[in-house]
This record gives structure tokens, C-alpha cells and sequence, in this order.
């Protein structure tokens, strides 16, 4: 008795079949291993037979398995071979890959089509990798920048309206300018600024205008535009 051994498909969704002997299929059986078997019918091994789909057995008769005629076996499930499809587009599986699925066999296509994870972006199936953002799946290739297009996996990015954006784009459109050297300040990655009044500066360029000496933590006292340390303040009072 020869037949067909379905190994686990693998994370991509491929099953692999091998022609096997005898012994591996009855180990097979007695382990109830996670494989499909597809025999045939001979002389003096007549057994219990029941097609797993009943009234809609494609041969007409579901307790029927003439000499000759090839049954697939998957778990404690039967069918005649023309009667092991896929649930959705209805082609018999004979050696191909399958995936089995709450009580139902998909082939590979149909499978990825009900099943697979999308990426939000392009809609084509992630399989392999990918990234999360919003709870929702992307391509790495496709997780990019909103403004500059720039891949964003691995990177540091931040958000505005619920838009991704590199640190460099971010800063450019939207964040605070430092007064003094006009530069972003973005506060990625823990970047520490100064807010007095309706101007900002970072930390390393907030010094005294006139002896460079840094006013963080410090009084300091302003001088139209410009920022002085209380020292210089005086001087120039004297």
C-alpha cells in the first residue's frame, strides 16, 4: 500500500508532500500526527470508510469507496481524493499544500487571501518581518517618512496627526526654533530646550550674549533681544 505523507507546512505557508511506505503511515495513524495520507482502496484491506462531506460528497455517495479508488485520511477525517478541496474555491487538494483551519482545508492561495496580515500601505501580504504602528501592520519598506518618503524601520521617527515622520522632516515642518541658532528643536531622543516667553533655545545655546558663559539653571536678564548674565547686567550699568 503505497502512499502520500503532508508534512507541517512552514511559516510560509508551504506544505511539502513525500511519497511514503507503509510502516511511516501506519505510525503516522497511531500518533495522529499533523499529516494528510492519500491511499487507495485494495483487496483485503476493506475498512470503515465516511466522506467528510456528506450529502455533498462530489461522487454521490459518501459511504462508498470502490477498489481502486484513493481516499485522503487527515486526523480522524476521511474523503474520497476528488473530495478533498479547498473550502473556498473548491479544488481538490490532491499533493498540493494545504493549510486546515478550524475544521476546514484551504489551499495555500486561498488561505493567504482570507488569512494573511496586510500591510496597511499596499495591501500585499507581509510574510516575512513588517512592523507595527497604530496597531496596524506595515512593510518595513513601506513604513516611511510622510514627507521625504525615507524608510523609517529602525529609525527614530515621531508623529503628527497620526502621520509618521523622520526626525529631520518633523523638525523642518513642524517643531520650535532655537532663537539663537535657528535651528529645530525636535526634544527626540531627550533633547532638553529653554522657553522664555515666545522664544526657545537649546540648551548648549543658551549663553550670555556677551561673555558666552551658559544661563542654564542660572538668572539671567534680558537686553532687548539679547540674554545677559546678572554679571555682565551690571557692568553694563556701571
Amino acid at each position: 500500500m503505497a502512499g502520500v505523507l503532508s508534512s507541517q507546512f512552514d511559516k510560509k505557508l508551504s506544505l511539502k508532500t513525500k511519497t511514503v511506505g507503509e510502516d511511516r503511515i501506519k505510525r503516522a495513524k497511531e500518533k495522529n500526527e499533523d499529516v494528510a495520507i492519500l491511499s487507495m482502496e485494495v483487496p483485503g484491506e476493506k475498512g470503515y470508510f465516511k466522506c467528510c462531506l456528506g450529502d455533498d460528497c462530489r461522487t454521490g455517495d459518501a459511504s462508498s469507496l470502490p477498489l481502486g479508488t484513493k481516499k485522503m485520511e487527515y486526523k480522524t477525517r476521511q474523503w474520497h481524493e476528488k473530495c478533498f478541496c479547498c473550502c473556498v474555491c473548491k479544488v481538490p487538494i490532491g499533493t498540493q499544500s494545504f493549510i486546515p483551519r478550524e475544521q476546514e482545508i484551504y489551499c495555500a492561495k486561498c488561505y493567504e487571501e482570507k488569512f494573511a496580515t496586510r500591510c496597511i500601505k499596499c495591501n500585499k501580504v507581509i510574510t516575512s518581518g513588517g512592523v507595527t504602528y497604530k496597531n496596524e501592520p506595515w512593510h518595513r519598506e513601506c513604513f516611511t517618512c510622510t514627507h521625504c518618503s525615507k524608510s523609517l524601520a529602525g529609525e527614530r521617527f515621531t508623529s503628527r496627526d497620526d502621520k509618521p515622520y523622520c526626525a529631520e522632516c518633523f523638525g523642518e515642518l513642524f517643531a520650535k526654533r532655537c532663537f539663537a541658532c535657528n535651528k529645530p528643536i525636535t526634544g527626540i531622543g531627550g533633547t532638553k530646550f529653554i522657553s522664555f516667553e515666545d522664544r526657545h533655545w537649546h540648551n548648549d545655546c543658551f549663553f550670555c550674549a556677551s561673555c558666552r558663559t551658559s544661563l542654564v539653571g542660572r538668572g539671567f536678564i534680558t537686553d532687548q533681544e539679547d540674554i545677559i548674565c546678572p554679571d555682565c547686567a551690571k557692568q553694563k550699568l556701571l
